[in-house]
């Protein structure tokens, strides 16, 4: 009988802790999380190769502290909208709507990764540990409230989404300064993430109305809203093409960013032609693409 309750007891506790697991993964938003962390180890790749040497024991911080101060992001995030994701189909399952955790336990948790991941950015660089706090605050303090309130919430939270290229470059120096590098890092992921957010809030405008989300440039699936999708397409081919203009990137990157390019903005095309919700998935599902292979091809490029 003993051994049966063990069993009992040994299945819970896995169940339990299996919930657990999953639930923190969604808190964090895990996907998102390592898309940011990816984006700043590249960068950091990139100003290692500048300076002639990579330090692996700071790329492993940058990453750890990454994780952890953009996990917190996500949770703060999650904590402020958590009456409106009960409202959404996308987002109920989450585990504080859904009841599974408190907003204590988030808030605790949060914290927790917010300043552990600081203090270990900050021993790479206070520029570093600084950045990664400001961006902490401009997602949770200034992007998630204004989501209810106007399209430029877009606008706004670019600049948080467009600082990790930042951040990651800067942990690669010991006294980071700044130069054209970083800054053309920033202003393509700034840039890249109109379409993007744009698109999303095209697929999943009906969810979004629910909770008062106002993404999209008119609030609604409609022709200037494709018009402003395309139109920041077309602006990311030459943004793309300063690291070759300025020097610092070879013709590969340029002619890979002029075809994702052409790419990126043939679907917008589409989609103002068409109106419809499988365009935009399209420009969606092609912006996913677009930011990795063309962060990747530059750091081998530099290299």
């Amino acid at each position: 009988m003993r051994e049966v309750v063990t069993d009992i007891n040994l299945s819970v506790n896995k169940a339990v802790e299996g919930t657990f697991i999953s639930d923190f993964k969604k808190l964090i938003k895990l996907r998102l999380t390592f898309l940011v962390v990816f984006s700043a180890s590249v960068s950091f790749l990139i100003g290692s190769k500048e300076q002639g040497m990579v330090s692996w024991f700071n790329w492993m911080m940058l990453t750890v502290g990454g994780f952890l101060v953009t996990g917190a992001a996500n949770g703060f995030n999650e904590i402020i909208e958590k009456d409106l994701d009960k409202l959404m189909s996308r987002t109920s399952d989450r585990p504080i709507p859904a009841g599974r955790m408190t907003t204590g336990q988030a808030l605790v948790l949060s914290l927790f990764m917010g300043i552990m991941g600081t203090l270990i950015l900050v021993r790479l660089n206070m520029l570093t540990g600084v950045l990664a706090l400001f961006s902490i605050l401009l997602y949770a303090v200034l992007y998630t409230p204004s989501k209810r309130k106007s399209p430029v919430a877009v606008f706004i939270g670019a600049f948080p989404g467009a600082l990790p290229p930042l951040i990651g470059y800067f942990a690669a120096f010991e006294n980071p300064q700044i130069s054209w590098i970083p800054i053309v890092l920033f202003l393509i992921q700034f840039v890249w993430q109109f379409p993007h957010f744009w698109a999303i809030a095209w697929v999943l405008d009906d969810d979004y109305k629910k909770a008062g989300f106002r993404l999209l440039p008119t609030t609604k699936r409609d022709r200037v809203s494709a018009w402003f999708t395309v139109f920041s397409t077309i602006v990311l081919i030459p943004v793309s093409l300063l690291p070759t203009i300025l020097g610092f990137g070879g013709y590969t990157i340029a002619i890979a960013s002029v075809i994702l390019g052409l790419m990126f903005c043939w679907y917008s095309i589409s989609l103002l032609t068409k109106l419809d919700v499988a365009s935009a998935r399209k420009v969606m599902f092609c912006s996913f693409i677009y930011l990795p292979v063309v962060q990747l091809i530059m750091l081998f490029d530099f290299i």
